[in-house]
């Protein structure tokens, strides 16, 4: 997908930036709104950059093999700042930054457009053998993030420790950002199957 790619591109030049003008911070999100964006940018240390970047290319792979249309990617770009503002949940966060939350927002649309086929003709729903193993895939890939997210445990601690990183982790983040994208993806889908509806109706 074509975000994902924009998105680590910014990455790449944030980098160079100073953190703290562009970090997500409770204290002052709602008077410099523009941290809800860019902190997906923000990284600590090259490591979390090299690993999110990573996990950029595998989101990207995921919706090109699923075929992802625009509206899964308008879902994503509106799961972008939600991601960040969940972090509301938990103002003891004073600082974060990286793009693992948006990410996860990804993997969560995808999942979403896999199970439900919005757009897609209910004989074609029903009789299509590839729209069945996406379905599963769908299956899949739901079943696999909501077990991270459970092993991670959200609700514990804001920031943990990890022997993978040389930098505190923030579970909740990648919990906001899965619910973000769940919300938006489900949203987007619903607008597109009544668009799809409305336009088959007789005239």
């Amino acid at each position: 997908m074509t975000l994902a790619g924009a998105w680590a591109l910014a990455s790449l030049l944030v980098w160079f930036a100073p953190a703290n003008v562009l970090d997500w911070q409770p204290d002052l999100a709602a008077a410099e709104p523009w941290r809800a964006f860019t902190a997906a940018w923000v990284h600590w240390s090259p490591l979390h950059l090299a690993a999110n970047l990573a996990g950029a290319s595998v989101v990207a792979a995921l919706g090109w093999v699923a075929r992802l249309p625009a509206r899964a990617a308008l879902a994503w770009a509106l799961a972008w700042p939600l991601t960040q503002c969940g972090l509301w949940l938990r103002p003891e966060l004073a600082h974060y930054g990286g793009l693992s939350g948006v990410l996860h927002a990804g993997v969560a649309v995808a999942a979403v457009w896999l199970l439900v086929q919005p757009g897609a003709t209910a004989s074609a729903l029903a009789h299509t053998a590839s729209t069945r193993r996406d379905r599963w895939v769908g299956v899949a890939i739901v079943l696999g993030l909501g077990c991270k997210l459970l092993l991670e445990s959200p609700w514990g601690p804001v920031l943990r420790t990890s022997t993978e990183f040389d930098i505190a982790v923030a579970p909740l983040a990648h919990a906001t950002g899965a619910l973000a994208g769940l919300v938006c993806a489900l949203a987007c889908a619903v607008a597109l199957q009544r668009d799809a509806g409305a336009a088959t109706m007789p005239r």
